[in-house]
This record gives C-alpha cells, structure tokens and sequence, in this order.
C-alpha cells in the first residue's frame, strides 16, 4: 500500500464506512485490495480501474462495485473527488466480480453524504438505501479487456494508445506471426470479441473520457477513428445503449 492509497478509517457504522478523498491529475494509486467491498465514485474527474485481466473506465455518473480482495490499481484523468463506500464482506447478494453501475440521483447523494460524514444517527438508514441502490442499479459495459497472451496484449495496447489507426486484421496477423485466419480465431478466444469489436469498443471507452474532458462529439469521433460523426454516434450507441449528448447528460 503507498501513500495515495486510502487507509481504513475507524468505522462509525458498524460494516460501513464513507470516504471523501481528492487527487490531482495524473495520480496513479499503485496496486492494493481490501478486505472489505468498495464502491467507487467520483463526482469530477475521470477514473481508470485496472485489475489483472481488464480495465474499467469510471466518469462521472458511474460507479464501480470492487469485491473483497479484489486487486485493482487506479489511474486519476482531471483532478478527481473521490466519494466512496467500504463494505463489510457480511453483507451479502453483492456481485462476485467488477461492475460499472450507472448512478442515480439517490445513491449519489447517500454516498456523498456518507463519505462527508452523516450524523450518527443517519448512518443505518442511509446503509440501507445504499444496499438497495447498489442492488438495483443498472449496469454498463465500460471495460476493457488486458489479454494475458503476450501478442494479443501488443494489439490490444495498440488500440488503445492509437484508436484512429486503421490497420487491418491483415497487417496485424503480418505484424504479430499469425495467419489471418489464426489471429482472428485467437482474438476472439482471449478477449472473447472479434477485432471488429474489440476495435469499437477501444474507440468508444476512450471517446468517453474525451468527452468528460468536454471536447466535442465531432472532435471525438475523429480523433478515435471514425469517418463520420454519424458512424460514430451509431459505434457509441452499440456499446453503451445510449448516444453520446445521452450520454453526456450522465456525465454533469
């Protein structure tokens, strides 16, 4: 554990503590777990999770439900207000692994109200409307995958750091010692998407930190690869079941 990783605070709620906690931008909170479930917010900035096998992005309007002893290392984009919950093992019908749970209006403010210290009082209360909201959140798919396989893991890097390349599955089974007809076989074996997809969806997680930067949807949709607005907004959709002013709308 360093220094940018949050120490337990003494619980004032039997099972369930809040925690507000800022950091500049460019802040790398380094590997670390918890013996206790953690949801994790931010009501400004934008969050990359990373575990062993995947990395989530976390803007604004979206939590992420971390379980017990899960390890995860945290990368902060902007200057970051952290609001998040620590969870006692004992509660129980939590996910086993990661999600990203869209946030209501209702658990923003309990988180919020949590991690900034509620009354003694309110603590029980406020515990219960955070179970139930975290239980009947909806999801996103706002991951990525880190292949293990040490030539997918090139390609996948490559998407990410460069998501306006237009390199073929042709140049890559060239780049990489595949056949064409192997590597599209053994992408979708690690990643569990074809390089179509796996390509969109690259493009569209990082357009979403774009756009919580601010910058605009026909900036975006140029800068991570796409010809047209148009075909951009139809990727975005695809992935996220919302377009991307809907989905903007999430990230004030």
């Amino acid at each position: 554990m360093t220094k940018d990783t949050p120490k337990m605070p003494s619980s004032r709620q039997p099972g369930l503590t809040g925690f507000a906690l800022t950091y500049p931008t460019g802040t790398h909170i380094e590997p670390h777990s918890h013996d206790v479930h953690q949801l994790i917010h931010a009501i400004s900035g934008t969050m990359r999770v990373y575990t062993k096998k995947q990395l989530w992005v976390l803007p604004v309007g979206r939590a992420l439900w971390i379980p017990a002893k899960t390890e995860h290392e945290i990368r902060c984009n902007g200057a970051v207000k952290m609001r998040t919950a620590y969870l006692s093992p004992a509660y129980t019908d939590f996910p086993e692994y990661l999600q990203v749970l869209s946030i209501s209006p209702l658990l923003r403010e309990v988180l919020v109200r949590l991690a900034e210290g509620a009354e003694q009082v309110l603590q029980g209360p406020l515990a219960l409307v955070l179970l139930h909201e975290i239980k009947h959140a909806d999801t996103e798919a706002l991951l990525l995958p880190l292949p293990a396989d040490k030539r997918i893991a090139i390609l996948a890097a490559s998407l990410r750091s460069n998501p306006e390349s237009h390199k073929t599955i042709t140049d890559w089974a060239k780049e990489l010692g595949f056949s064409e007809r192997n590597l599209i076989r053994r992408i979708r074996e690690v990643t569990g998407m074809t390089f179509r997809e796996l390509r969109r969806q690259t493009r569209v997680i990082t357009a979403i930190e774009k756009l919580a930067e601010g910058q605009t949807v026909t900036n975006v949709a140029l800068d991570v690869g796409f010809e047209t607005p148009s075909a951009f907004i139809s990727a975005f959709k695809t992935v996220t079941g919302l377009t991307p002013k809907q989905f903007g709308i999430r990230l004030s």
